[in-house]
């Protein structure tokens, strides 16, 4: 534990960060897999929107710096192929 007040206030605004960040990590790979689901059901409407907002959810992680750009860039370019593949 910390004794310094500033280093104790660092720390509790860390520790929110850190589940707010889980938090988002968490929503950020639902999308991913509802677009992976709809490709396995080769749903290709529901697809689309599921893709729209899989890339709305990773830009916005790269904005609050919760994951690479190149990270979110290899997503998108996945699932953007597994769309392109359904018939």
């Amino acid at each position: 534990m910390p004794l310094i007040k500033s280093q104790i206030k660092r720390t509790k605004t860390n520790e929110k960060r850190r589940l707010l960040n889980i938090s988002f990590k968490s929503s950020m790979r639902s999308a991913i897999k509802e677009v992976e689901n709809a490709v396995a059901k080769n749903d290709k409407d529901a697809a689309n929107k599921a893709y729209s907002l899989a890339c709305k959810k990773l830009d916005k992680a790269v904005a609050k710096g919760i994951q690479h750009k190149n990270y979110v860039s290899r997503q998108k370019s996945r699932l953007a192929t597994k769309i392109n593949t359904i018939a």
